[in-house]
């Protein structure tokens, strides 16, 4: 059992200082950090399925999706031009709020009914407000900061009580970042910068 520990605890490492590469780059509107990203992913999921956090395992795959559609978005846009940093328009902020209330509800009944998920609303209520930013991260929009950092809030505590504590600490890493990356986006878009050439 404590090997067991020792190689969950070595994998979170890993993890983190991906998630860490991954949100620093993405803080700096470069689009190397979805490569980060998706290695990060998938430790997590394997992570995540050993302490039974179902919900956030269906939200790193969608992670998963997001990155893939995400960089390709970043890079090549709607008009095979890049994609510049915006404020969400009307339609896109309901459709974030959306977001949130159907994977909140729908990953309740879930976890509540289908699996031996021990904290549902939590688990949910993350996943949540995730989606719905990470969502707007792969549309490049600046409130995809808020989103994420209202989904790192619940999952502190959280992931304290699971005792992943590499994780706890990297979300709060996560919850700074986020706050710097929207004041920094927002000069971005006050500079006229925000569709600065991307890295490769």
């Amino acid at each position: 059992m404590e090997n067991f520990f020792t190689h969950l605890t070595w994998l979170q490492a890993i993890g983190t200082v991906l998630g860490v590469a991954q949100v620093l780059l993405a803080r700096n509107n470069n689009i190397h950090n979805y490569l980060f990203g998706i290695v990060s992913i998938l430790i997590g999921i394997w992570v995540l399925y050993q302490t039974k956090l179902y919900a956030d395992i269906v939200l790193h795959l969608y992670y998963l999706l997001m990155s893939i559609y995400g960089w390709l978005y970043w890079k090549y846009g709607r008009q095979k031009e890049e994609t510049p940093i915006t404020y969400s328009d009307r339609s896109e902020q309901i459709k974030a709020v959306g977001i949130v209330m159907a994977c909140f509800a729908l990953m309740v009944y879930w976890l509540r009914f289908y699996t031996n998920s021990d904290v549902p609303i939590w688990d949910a209520a993350i996943s949540a407000f995730a989606w719905a930013g990470m969502w707007l991260m792969a549309k490049r929009k600046i409130e995809n900061w808020i989103y994420l950092n209202i989904s790192n809030i619940i999952s502190i505590p959280l992931l304290l009580y699971k005792e992943l504590y590499i994780y706890a600490g990297l979300t709060i890493f996560l919850f700074i970042v986020g706050t710097s990356g929207y004041f920094k986006w927002r000069k971005l878009i006050i500079d006229g910068t925000s569709g600065q050439p991307l890295q490769a």
